[in-house]
């Protein structure tokens, strides 16, 4: 059993100095000298920008499979009086990245203790989870193919709102696809008292949301949950004698299933296009942060119970999958495998709230679920 306070003083070392998203050096530098310490057979570094793996061979042939953790921290503001908080005033581990990742530490620490006796474990930290970049980049790049391209791949995330130490899990869908479209609306300016000489984008843009909100509730079209969630709205500035030429609007585009999730960004992108060109408005639009849906193995589902029961921790088996997104998403839709989650506390602050902090009691049990998911594979 490893003792945990060692690890329990590197996670709020990674939690004083978050990085957000493609800006994670720093972090995998610190967990590139931590890790060294427990004698990886090979270290990999700059996968898909500044991810960073580690590899530990087995004596024998067998499986091997990839645990994954998430580098990059959000850009929110953290509210805390703890001594480890971030130092900085506009980012923060508000989602318990810092967490997973000292989770992966405590896994090398293992596994270096005892050694793997069949197969690789593959220890990959992931940058840009937070913008849906990473997984796609890291399965990308070259090296990660040649050196790392595992038979099956894990990743667990921390759930406030669920027991501690409880293993939430799905044998089927267990996050959402998700997509960020912005609408941009060019119109043509006037004087405020004159606006028949001008083309202000705002009738567009307000049909724009009532066609989002129609398509979304149109069950026809649909097999399965759909949302379309309203972000953010630009039109024009605080000029009282000028008509605005310019609107935009941001939405977030969700749904269980990625043929849903087709569906509904031709349909809202049709939408747009047609009621722009009746208002004589013209319209450019561009997605951002694309998140698949995360689709669980059933084999690697079944592999995670059976650990859990060997811990005897509680398990709960999802009803509906959840509607935040995942990248993870990418693995395991290329890789046999799942995402699960580890339960951090009934009444714990939300996920992306800014009194977030990982709770630490959890370390020791995500190790743990790990250590007895590769041990059930190569047993």
């Amino acid at each position: 059993m490893i003792n945990t306070g060692h690890l329990i003083k590197f996670r709020r070392e990674l939690h004083s100095y978050p990085e957000i998203a493609g800006r994670e050096k720093s972090t995998a530098e610190r967990l590139g000298r931590f890790i060294s310490n427990y004698n990886p057979d090979r270290i990999i570094s700059r996968i898909g920008g500044y991810g960073i793996a580690f590899i530990f061979k087995g004596e024998e042939p067998g499986k091997k499979i990839l645990f994954r953790a998430d580098l990059d921290a959000l850009p929110i503001k953290e509210i805390s009086n703890m001594e480890y908080s971030s130092v900085y005033s506009d980012r923060a581990h508000l989602c318990g990245h810092d967490g997973h990742m000292t989770i992966l530490a405590g896994l090398a620490e293992a596994l270096n203790i005892n050694r793997p006796l069949k197969g690789e474990i593959i220890l990959l930290f992931q940058p840009s989870e937070e913008t849906g970049e990473g997984a796609a980049r890291v399965l990308a790049d070259k090296k990660f193919r040649e050196s790392a391209n595992p038979d099956y791949v894990f990743a667990l995330h921390n759930l406030p709102g669920y027991p501690e130490k409880s293993i939430i899990i799905n044998n089927n869908i267990f996050s959402s696809a998700s997509v960020g479209l912005t609408v941009q609306l060019h119109g043509k300016s006037s004087h405020a008292a004159e606006p028949a000489k001008g083309n202000s984008p705002v009738k567009a843009l307000s049909q724009i949301i009532d066609a989002l909100y129609s398509i979304q509730d149109n069950k026809e079209i649909f097999t399965d949950f759909v949302l379309g969630t309203v972000i953010h709205i630009n039109l024009g500035e605080k000029r009282f004698g000028t008509l605005p030429e310019y609107g935009e609007i941001s939405m977030t585009l969700r749904a269980y299933r990625d043929d849903d999730m087709e569906v509904l960004r031709n349909e809202i992108v049709r939408a747009a296009v047609n009621i722009c060109e009746k208002e004589k408005i013209k319209c450019e639009y561009e997605w951002k942060e694309e998140f698949l849906s995360l689709e669980n193995d059933s084999f690697a589902v079944d592999i995670v119970k059976n650990a859990a029961y060997n811990l005897d921790l509680e398990t709960i088996e999802m009803t509906v999958p959840f509607k935040w997104s995942e990248d993870f998403s990418h693995f395991t839709k290329n890789y046999r495998g799942a995402m699960f989650g580890l339960g951090a506390g009934n009444d714990h602050p939300a996920l992306h709230n800014p009194d977030y902090d990982f709770p630490d009691e959890i370390i020791a049990t995500g190790i743990n679920m790990f250590l007895n998911i590769y041990r059930l594979i190569n047993q």
